[in-house]
């Protein structure tokens, strides 16, 4: 009697565990089914800079810091560049980018910034002698 408590026990364990499989795979499916296909990923690419930075390639997930500093996201080793200089920020499906009080300020093609500014592809951006060009795919 006790060996068919112990086997009915075994199989409900079984399913139960079937169950809870089936049940985080379709959540798992569900999440990225409904993922928006017109989310945009922007993405900056450094053109122009020191050589540990050329061709370096970040995608903007969320907030980016660029900076001096070794705690920076995108970290600029140079002179002219402030310890926390800008900051890339995704609001909605657009990228804005916000100088952080920085000394020599940023740049967006070639127009020193005072505000936020909402970044369309393509568009340069220079952080002391650092371009980076912003790409949205």
């Amino acid at each position: 009697m006790i060996d068919l408590v112990l086997f009915a026990g075994r199989i409900l364990l079984v399913a139960l565990l079937y169950l809870f499989l089936f049940a985080a795979m379709r959540t798992g499916i569900g999440l990225v089914r409904g993922q928006r296909r017109d989310a945009a990923i922007w993405a900056i690419d450094v053109e122009k800079g020191s050589k540990l930075l050329r061709g370096l390639h970040v995608d903007i997930l969320g907030p980016v810091v660029v900076g001096r500093s070794p705690s920076s996201d995108v970290v600029v080793d140079e002179p002219f560049v402030s310890a926390t200089h800008a900051r890339f920020t995704l609001q909605g499906p657009a990228l804005v980018l916000e100088d952080l009080g920085s000394t020599n300020g940023t740049m967006v093609n070639g127009h020193n910034i005072g505000q936020p500014v909402t970044l369309r592809d393509g568009d340069e951006v220079q952080i002391g002698d650092t371009v980076m060009r912003v790409s949205r795919r």
